[in-house]
Formats: structure tokens, C-alpha cells, sequence
């Protein structure tokens, strides 16, 4: 892999106590991803947060730190645990300790995918252990590292921290159909109740319906990183991709700015949050 992994923009020493990081919005295809592919590399684009990673520009306008992730997530997907994967694509097979069932993985979405809804069957073969191995050591995990790096400089200049782990997903259906905004918090344990109502209370303010945890509790970015009762929390957020692109769900459309806005203005209501919160814990 030629190209880095992610891109670290912003300060080196967060402004605020929120870090935001973008961990499927990659466009990076490596030749290898390319040969290696049973379908054409324009079809692994469903599975990309298509264009998330703008979805901060005003946020770094304004001075965010962001961590972007710019390798596909076809190549390794960086919001699930190294052990999260299927030992039946490995060769020779994964070791058992470390792989990890889950509906995650049965669904063909653990750390290397499988398969894509309306695609089917990704890749023409195995991988090898060894390339496995060496996309966690190139990528995975130098992308989680300097996201923890960043949350410790906030903490350290804040006295909290915040990560606002930003993804998009399709137009939901049944009975969440109109949902545009879902604030994940693994189910309270990966961010404090004031944190998650924040989040709640600034997507609604920008006029969007909101769920919590459903049908997404969050993924391994707020489960690795989100420590609340040492001054850490992380939330997933997940946009309608209906929201910000266009009828094809491919391109900008007319909502882009107003999302772009509302990321930004979602960093500045966390901050308030918590920096609230820690001066009425000190009084």
C-alpha cells in the first residue's frame, strides 16, 4: 500500500475536547484490493460513508481535529476489532482464539468484508494471514493509535475529551423510516447520559429526527476509545445518507452545506457539554 492510511488534520493539540474521526469514507483502492476483487472496484463503493469525511469541513474551518481514514474500507474495515474476523476467508485459517462471531461477521461486514448487499461475493479467493496481518500493522492499527493520541492531547488540554466517531448509513425503514441521525453510545456504556443527550438535543435543534442506538449502538471506534468514568466519551454518529447526497445517493446534493454545518455545530454543543459538566463537578 503505497498512500497513507488517514490523514490527521487540525491542530496537534485539540481546540475543544472534540476529536472527530471518519473511518469508512476511504477512497483509496489499492492495485492489490483491485486484482484480488471479483467485481469491479466501482461497485465496492457501497460500501463507503460516501463522502462523510466533508461532512467536516466546517468543523475544521472552525479548528477541529479530525482523524480521516483514506484506505477503503473494502481493503480493512477500521470500525470493527482485529479479532472480529471470518476465519473462513483466511488462509491458513485464522487462528481460533482470535476470531469472532457475531451478526456482524454472518452478515459478511467484519474486519475485511465479504460481501455487499445487491453485489454478493467480494473476492475471488482467500486472504493470506500474512496480508491480514500486515494491513492491521499498516492501517488498523496506526488509525486507532492516533486517535487515542489525540484524545489523550484533548483530555490533557481539556480535562475531558470527547470522540465523535461520524458515519453515514441508507434511508432507514419500517418503523425508524424518516430517521435521519442515529446516536450511538454502545447502550450507555461508551459515553455519560449528558454526552448522548447533547448529541440528541443539537440534531434535533437542526431539525432532524433522531434515534438512539437504533439500529445502530456503535461500532469498535466508540468501544476501543469511549471511557467515561475516566473522562473520555465517544459517540457514533450516523447520518442519512438522504440527508447530504443526492437522489442516487452517489454525489452532493442539496442538503450538503446544512449537514456540514450541523457537524460542526454538533462539535461546539459536545464541547459546551462537557466543559459544563466538569465545572460543576469542581465547584
Amino acid at each position: 500500500m503505497d498512500s497513507p492510511p488517514f490523514r490527521r488534520i487540525g491542530p496537534g493539540v485539540p481546540q475543544t475536547p472534540v476529536v472527530i474521526a471518519v473511518a469508512h469514507a476511504g477512497r483509496v483502492y489499492p492495485p492489490a484490493l483491485a486484482a484480488a476483487a471479483r467485481v469491479a472496484v466501482d461497485r465496492l463503493v457501497g460500501l463507503e460513508d460516501r463522502h462523510v469525511d466533508q461532512m467536516t469541513a466546517a468543523a475544521v474551518d472552525d479548528g477541529a481535529t479530525v482523524i480521516v481514514a483514506d484506505i477503503a474500507r473494502a481493503w480493512i474495515d477500521l470500525n470493527r476489532s482485529p479479532d472480529e474476523v471470518d476465519g473462513t476467508m483466511i488462509d491458513p485459517p485464522w487462528p481460533a482464539t482470535a476470531s469472532h462471531d457475531g451478526p456482524r461477521i454472518r452478515a459478511g461486514l467484519g474486519l475485511v468484508p465479504r460481501r455487499i448487499a445487491g453485489v454478493g461475493e467480494i473476492w475471488h479467493g482467500r486472504i493470506t494471514a500474512a496480508d491480514l496481518a500486515a494491513r492491521i500493522a499498516a492501517a488498523h492499527a496506526p488509525y486507532h493509535r492516533a486517535i487515542g493520541d489525540a484524545l489523550a492531547a484533548a483530555r490533557a488540554a481539556h480535562g475531558v475529551a470527547v470522540l465523535l466517531d461520524l458515519h453515514s448509513m441508507p434511508p432507514l425503514s419500517g418503523m425508524d423510516r424518516g430517521v435521519g441521525v442515529v446516536v450511538g453510545d454502545l447502550n450507555g456504556t461508551s459515553a455519560g447520559a449528558a454526552v448522548t443527550s447533547g448529541a440528541i438535543d443539537a440534531a434535533r435543534a437542526a431539525g432532524y429526527r433522531v434515534s438512539r442506538n437504533r439500529p445502530y449502538a456503535g461500532g469498535y471506534g466508540v468501544a476501543c476509545h469511549g471511557a467515561p468514568t475516566c473522562g473520555v466519551h465517544a459517540v457514533q454518529i450516523e447520518l442519512c445518507r438522504s440527508l447530504y447526497l443526492d437522489a442516487a445517493l452517489r454525489s452532493p446534493g442539496p442538503g450538503f452545506a446544512r449537514t456540514q454545518r450541523f457537524v460542526a455545530m454538533l462539535r461546539h454543543a459536545l464541547a459546551s457539554v462537557v466543559t459544563h459538566n466538569q465545572a460543576a463537578a469542581a465547584e
